[in-house]
C-alpha cells in the first residue's frame, strides 16, 4: 500500500503535470525506485520489531498469523530488523547526498527510530502509540513532495511547486486520520490480548464500550474533512465529487455507523477492512487530477 500510494503521487499527479503546468522533479525513475525501496525497508524493519514485541500478545490475539518463534527465531528477527533498517537508512542518506540536501536523511533515521521506540514504549500508551504510528504513514506520503518538489524550487516555480505540494501535504492529512481511526479500532478488536499482556491501550483503560465511543467521535473527523474538501476545491466537478461520494464519504460513513454499533471481533475487523479500502480509494482519486487540473 505504501508503494502503491507513492508510485500514485509521482505518475499520476507529478509527472502528467510536468509540461502542462510546468512542475519540476528532482529524482529520476532509479531513484524514485530507491526512494520507494527505503521507505519500504524501514518499514518492514517496523514490522518486524512490532512482531518481536508482541510475541505474547499474538498468541492471544492472532495465533495463526504469529511468525516470530514459530517460522523465525528471535534472534534471527533482531537480526533481520537490524539489516532493514541499516539497509533503508543507508538507501536514504545515498538519496540525500545525491540530490544536494543532506539535512533529509534526518527523515529516514527519525522514521526509524519512531517505529522502533512505539513498537518498545509508545504503542502502551494510550492514544500515543496510534498518534505516532500515523504520522510516520503520513511521513511516507509527504516524502515524495519533499524529494520531488523541493530540491527543484526556485522563485520562477515556487507558486506551483507549492501548489503541488499543498496537494500532497492534504492526502498526507487524509492518510493520518483514516490510519488513526484505523489503528484506534485495531486497539478496541485486539483488546483480550493488550489486557492479558498489561498494554494501556484506550480500551483496555476506559473499557471497550467508553472506547467505542470516542473513536466513533474521532470517525467522524475523516468525514467531516473530506467533505469540506470537496466542497471547498472540487464542488465544479461533478464526476469527482461522484466519486468522492461513492467511494470515500460512503464507506466512511458506513464503518462509522458499523462502529457505533460493533460489539463483536469480527466487527472490528470488518470495520478495519473498510478503512484499508478507503485508504485505497482515496489515494486513487489522484489520478482524477488530471481532469481537475487541466
Amino acid at each position: 500500500m505504501i508503494a502503491f500510494m507513492q508510485y500514485l503521487i509521482k505518475y499520476a499527479l507529478l509527472i502528467p503535470f510536468q509540461d502542462s503546468h510546468n512542475v519540476a522533479i528532482s529524482l529520476s525513475h532509479f531513484n524514485f525506485f530507491l526512494l520507494v525501496l527505503a521507505t519500504l525497508l524501514i518499514a518492514a524493519g517496523g514490522y518486524v520489531i512490532n512482531d518481536i514485541n508482541d510475541i505474547e500478545t499474538d498468541k492471544i490475539n492472532k495465533p495463526n498469523q504469529l511468525l516470530v518463534t514459530k517460522n523465525i527465531s528471535e534472534k534471527d528477527a533482531y537480526s533481520l530488523f537490524m539489516a532493514l533498517n541499516i539497509l533503508g537508512v543507508g538507501l536514504g542518506f545515498y538519496l540525500t547526498y545525491g540530490i544536494g540536501k543532506t539535512g533529509f536523511f534526518a527523515i529516514f533515521f527519525v522514521a526509524s527510530a519512531l517505529l522502533y521506540i512505539y513498537s518498545t514504549s509508545l504503542k502502551q500508551i494510550a492514544v500515543v502509540g496510534n498518534v505516532v504510528v500515523s504520522i510516520v504513514v503520513a511521513l511516507s506520503i509527504l516524502l515524495v513532495g519533499i524529494f520531488e518538489l523541493i530540491p527543484p524550487m526556485n522563485a520562477s516555480n515556487e507558486a506551483v511547486q507549492t501548489t503541488f505540494i499543498n496537494i500532497i501535504k492534504d492526502y498526507a492529512i487524509f492518510a493520518f486520520l483514516i490510519n488513526l481511526v484505523r489503528e484506534m479500532v485495531k486497539d478496541i478488536e485486539d483488546i483480550e490480548g493488550d489486557k492479558k499482556t498489561e498494554i494501556q491501550t484506550l480500551p483496555v483503560l476506559l473499557g471497550k464500550a467508553k472506547a467505542n465511543k470516542i473513536v466513533f467521535f474521532i470517525s467522524l473527523l475523516p468525514i467531516l474533512s473530506i467533505v469540506y474538501y470537496v466542497i471547498t476545491y472540487l464542488f465544479k466537478q461533478l464526476p469527482v465529487v461522484g466519486y468522492f461520494l461513492i467511494l470515500v464519504i460512503a464507506p466512511l460513513i458506513y464503518a462509522s455507523i458499523k462502529l457505533f454499533s460493533a460489539e463483536t471481533k469480527a466487527d472490528y475487523k470488518h470495520i478495519s477492512f473498510i478503512y484499508k479500502l478507503v485508504m485505497l480509494s482515496g489515494m486513487l482519486s489522484l489520478v482524477l487530477y488530471y481532469y481537475i487540473l487541466n
